[in-house]
């Protein structure tokens, strides 16, 4: 077992029968991180008054419940780290400051309770003594910093949410009580449906290994083909970022723990520049491809050769790497329509069934792959506050530039949860 898998099931063992104090004992004690917790029976919610009659997971009590949901976050450390902190604060402010469980929970005591969070009360009880971080078993330790912010307390309830949502789909819960909270009008926005679902984003990739390779164009066309549909995927770049970047826009650095991650500087909308996390999966296509094109499998800082290049020979490269032309808005549309079209006849082959689907494929575009690689992360549930910076979709604060721990943290989860899968990898 990794280091990191090892530290995911740790703080996921809570005693399976421990010894329980009485309840109004319990009221009186400082908070407990979740592992060390030890709830009475009136407060581990066997008995919860929002408990469903026929669940589908295998919890008898809260603290099994919740363990069933952080289980699945464990391949993800910073995601299952940031959840089990919000739900332990939840739990001990429900059974420490209210006397009741989880599972009691009202939607009057989660309006109480996004007012506690902040202003943690009383801060003796609650907030850390200085700023130095303890460890979880150290006796001063405390699950607050301090209050929270706006921004904070409402990525706290999103995450509470989807607790919530699922403890109730799973039948654990009758109700979600947060799901009666009030919601901010947000501007009307068209609900966006063109993406490609897994199963016909798999009939792409499929199209692209299958074509031919016979030629020496016929090669280069195909590894451009692959990386064009790599590059869009697993970066989210818009058609106008994919033809304006070059590849001296990648660049690696290392970080807090040592390991080399490499990055893509793209420039988007309103010329704001965002770092694309360049997964190890990315980068490996890169080199794919650049070997396919007679170059070093790495790009030089400052290499002006285009992200993606013409289809020519060695011999006319030679001399040329600074003046290669960028690929055109026009050329990528082609490209695109190309691979979509063979996929989607490709589908047609396999039954009349398919012609909707198939017609799906045909009218695809750049944008869509966009909002393909979007679906599918959210799907694959990398954090949206992630895929929010990696698609560059609302601008980065002056301070931001120096959160390189939430930038690292960002690439790893997208590394971990955003592939392509190609079935060839050389």
């Amino acid at each position: 077992m990794t280091s990191t898998a090892a530290a995911s099931t740790a703080i996921l063992q809570f005693p399976a029968t421990p010894p329980s104090p009485p309840a109004f004992a319990l009221l009186a004690t400082p908070p407990t991180p979740l592992e060390q917790l030890r709830l009475p029976p009136a407060l581990s919610g066997r008995d919860g008054s929002n408990r469903a009659t026929a669940t589908r997971i295998a919890a008898a009590d809260d603290l099994a419940a919740v363990t069933a949901w952080l289980a699945r976050y464990t391949d993800s450390a910073a995601t299952l780290s940031a959840y089990r902190r919000e739900v332990e604060r939840l739990i001990l402010w429900a059974v420490l400051q209210l006397g009741k469980p989880l599972s009691s929970l009202t939607h009057e005591d989660l309006l109480a309770y996004e007012r506690f969070l902040a202003d943690p009360q009383p801060a003796a009880r609650w907030v850390l003594a200085g700023s130095k971080k303890l460890a979880r078993n150290h006796p001063d330790w405390r699950p607050f910093a301090g209050p929270l912010s706006l921004a904070s307390v409402r990525h706290a309830l999103v995450i509470l949410n989807a607790l919530f949502a699922w403890l109730t789909e799973a039948g654990y819960l009758a109700g979600n009580p947060l799901a009666l909270a009030r919601r901010r009008r947000a501007p009307s926005r068209p609900r966006i449906t063109r993406y490609l679902s897994h199963e016909l984003w798999d009939v792409v990739k499929e199209t692209i290994e299958a074509m031919p390779t016979d030629t020496a164009r016929e090669r280069l066309h195909a590894a451009r083909c692959r990386w064009v549909l790599t590059v869009l995927y697993l970066g989210g770049l818009r058609a106008s970022e994919l033809t304006a970047t070059t590849m001296g826009d990648f660049f690696c650095r290392r970080d807090a723990k040592g390991i080399e991650r490499w990055w893509l500087e793209v420039t988007g909308k309103g010329n704001k520049a965002r770092l694309v996390p360049a997964t190890d999966e990315l980068i490996a296509e890169l080199a794919r491809y650049r070997r396919a094109n007679d170059l070093p499998p790495t790009p030089q800082p400052g290499e002006a050769l285009p992200l993606v290049l013409p289809v020519i020979g060695r011999g006319q490269r030679e001399g040329r790497v600074d003046r290669d032309p960028g690929l055109s808005r026009g050329a990528l549309h082609l490209i695109l329509k190309e691979v979509f079209g063979l996929a989607a006849a490709r589908l047609r082959e396999r039954g009349p069934e398919w012609e909707a689907q198939a017609d799906v494929l045909a009218s695809a575009s750049a944008h869509w792959l966009r909002h393909t690689a979007g679906s599918h992360m959210t799907d694959r549930q990398v954090d949206l506050r992630y895929v929010r910076d990696n698609f560059g979709h609302s601008s980065i604060s002056t301070t931001s530039a120096y959160l390189h721990s939430e930038e690292d943290a960002r690439h790893e989860a997208t590394q971990a949860r955003h592939r392509i899968g190609w079935t060839h990898k050389s």
